[in-house]
């Protein structure tokens, strides 16, 4: 029987371990670079990373090694997710940042992998530094043909779990059964079918294979879910995960979100239930005479900062205050990530 799970996600069998900490929301996703020669119409990668050879933890673009384990740190990760493109695509990479997490957690932090490349010596390479988890997304020409792949010689010689990831596309339900069947076959442990979403860099295969969205809210495209939903029932002995759009969103980003908001939180900060910061924000041109006018009114000096033509109050105090205030007052609530991005702004006077 299909276990419902939040958000409209589904299981026969438990999840996967990697997803575990993905549902938490305490893994962080290690972008290692754009490149990949798949070229797989449905790939949602975004424009500024696809193809092209750069890293990103979680949503900030990184150049060093301090600032992963900065990135890691700043939601307590107990994982993380290595993705691309595909990370054996810059293998020497990949081995290092596998080797940096493991020497900087410890053996307990999970470590995960997304990849195309069924190649039997790189996955004894990636074991060998320590990986945990491996997931092969083989391309849609191959579902019905895995049989000619390695995959049943990695998963007999490799003592890491070995999964399958791919999306469930519309139309392709005779495939992915053979996919699903031929993995469980061979003792590969999970099979992961996500939700098909279009995205900026996709958004070409609506038309050309007839796919829409599922409603005017979601990324999602109809019909993938029942796609999921027939493959599962006629694979019920296969450890099947549907992971839905909705749950990306509505519980392993926002899990993730409140993990490091509530990390990085000062204390002139609030956190929501979402998981955004609340700013409390007066413009000003001279900040100092400003923060002297607010100690002046008795505003703890620990509830404010000074920023670049700004003050930064909290935001309980200043919504008490604004309107005796001859300085522009906001209320800001922002995601809690490297850009900062700001959900929405609300004047105080």
């Amino acid at each position: 029987m299909l276990r419902k799970m939040e958000c409209g996600s589904l299981c026969n069998g438990g999840v996967a371990d990697g997803c575990e900490h993905c549902i938490a929301g305490s893994k962080m996703v290690l972008f290692v670079t754009g490149l990949c020669g798949c070229g797989c119409f449905y790939c949602p990668v975004s424009l500024e990373k696809k193809e092209l050879d750069v890293i990103y933890a979680n949503e900030a673009r990184v150049t060093t090694d301090e600032e992963i384990i900065a990135e890691a740190e700043s939601i307590d990760a107990t994982g993380t997710g290595i993705t691309g493109g595909d990370p054996l695509a810059v293998m020497d990479r990949t081995l290092h940042m596998i080797r940096l997490l493991k020497d900087r957690f410890g053996e307990d932090h999970h470590i995960h992998l997304y990849t195309a490349t069924m190649d039997p010596s790189k996955v004894a390479a990636l074991e060998a530094a320590g990986l945990d988890e491996i997931r092969f997304h083989p391309p849609v020409e191959l579902w019905s043909d895995m049989a000619s792949t390695p995959l049943a010689e990695i998963v007999s010689g490799t003592s890491m779990d070995v999964g399958i990831e791919v999306p469930a596309i519309p139309g392709r339900e005779s495939e992915l059964c053979d996919l699903v069947a031929y993995a469980h076959s061979v003792g590969v442990r999970f099979i992961n079918l996500n939700e098909l979403e279009f995205s900026e860099s996709n958004w070409d295969m609506m038309d050309a294979h007839g796919f829409s969205v599922r409603d005017d809210v979601s990324s999602a495209i109809l019909g993938s879910e029942d796609t999921a939903r027939y493959v599962m029932k006629r694979n019920r002995r296969a450890r099947t995960h549907f992971c839905s759009s909705s749950f990306k969103d509505g519980v392993q980003l926002r899990r993730r979100l409140i993990r490091r908001a509530e990390h990085i939180c000062t204390p002139y900060q609030a956190v929501t239930d979402d998981g955004t910061l609340v700013r409390g924000y007066l413009y000003c041109e001279d900040t100092a005479a400003a923060r002297r006018e607010l100690m002046d009114m008795g505003v703890p000096e620990d509830m404010v900062c000074e920023l670049q033509g700004k003050l930064e109050v909290a935001p309980w105090i200043l919504e008490e205050i604004a309107d005796s205030l001859r300085y522009r007052c906001y209320m800001s609530e922002q995601y809690p990530t490297a850009d900062g991005l700001e959900v929405e702004r609300t004047p105080l006077n």
